[in-house]
């Protein structure tokens, strides 16, 4: 199954984009996680089916209500990053 990592730069805290990541990932049956950075973006790392994960790629692009994404940067995932299954919000 396909890894995503990435981080969401833009106007993507203090809004409900952590809980809108969830929703979408948990509608689309993926593992992992969503964090804020203390950058002001957020990290995001999911793993599913293909088309699940380009689905939660696109909504990621767009955002919830409130949220301004400049920028969607592709991280390399790491070997011993985790996927918890229901997908999480890390603190």
């Amino acid at each position: 199954m396909p890894v995503v990592h990435i981080e969401v730069a833009g106007k993507v805290q203090g809004i409900g984009f952590r809980h809108f990541v969830q929703q979408q990932a948990r509608a689309l049956q993926l593992t992992g996680w969503v964090r804020n950075l203390s950058s002001g973006n957020l990290e995001i790392a999911a793993s599913g089916s293909e088309d699940a994960v380009r689905e939660l790629l696109a909504a990621v692009r767009v955002g919830p209500p409130g949220a301004t994404v400049k920028q969607v940067i592709t991280l390399v995932p790491q070997p011993s990053l985790e996927l918890p299954h229901p997908f999480t919000i890390l603190k």
